[in-house]
């Protein structure tokens, strides 16, 4: 899940992902840790929409829930107990931004793939750690992110330049 933060004008504009997360000290903040054996998150988000992700191995076709408000982005897969090998989560931010995701009230292990405005995977970071706060930024200018279940991206042979396929990605 995720939060997106703006800094002033010359500072990176940064976008946490909060596995679950809210108000920080009154505006844009984080959602407050949760015992994980009591985590609460968001019902899965309908209608699921298709994504394709294009690589050196072929096509896959995924199905995803897509966060593109400020709260489903908050919220994301955190408190979520699993996530099948053909499922995902997009969150879309609009625009080309530095982003970084964090793992709080995340139970799972997930692939974190952020993808540019043109469709093309930026970076990947692969199996984060569940209920880590530790910030893993996209390391370059990203729309996108694309949560997969810990060791899929790997499994599909999905890397950075591989093209992702979604309505809101230009075609081609």
């Amino acid at each position: 899940m995720s939060v997106e933060l703006r800094w002033p004008r010359g500072l990176t504009a940064l976008a946490v992902s909060l596995a679950l997360a809210l108000p920080l000290a009154g505006e844009a903040g984080a959602l407050p840790r949760q015992d994980p054996a009591r985590c609460k998150g968001q019902a899965e988000i309908k209608p699921l929409q298709p994504l394709q992700l294009f690589t050196e191995r072929g096509v896959v076709s995924l199905t995803v829930e897509f966060a593109d408000s400020d709260l489903e982005r908050q919220y994301g897969l955190m408190c979520r107990k699993a996530l099948a090998p053909n499922r995902g989560m997009l969150f879309d931010f609009g625009q080309n931004q530095e982003l970084a995701f964090w793992m709080r009230n995340t139970l799972i292990p997930l692939d974190i793939i952020y993808i540019g405005a043109n469709g093309r995977v930026v970076s990947i970071v692969r199996n984060a750690t569940p209920l880590s706060e530790t910030p893993m930024p996209s390391g370059g200018p990203a729309r996108a992110v694309l949560e997969l279940a810990g060791g899929r991206a790997a499994q599909l042979g999905l890397l950075p330049g591989d093209r992702v396929g979604h309505r809101i990605f230009p075609r081609g």
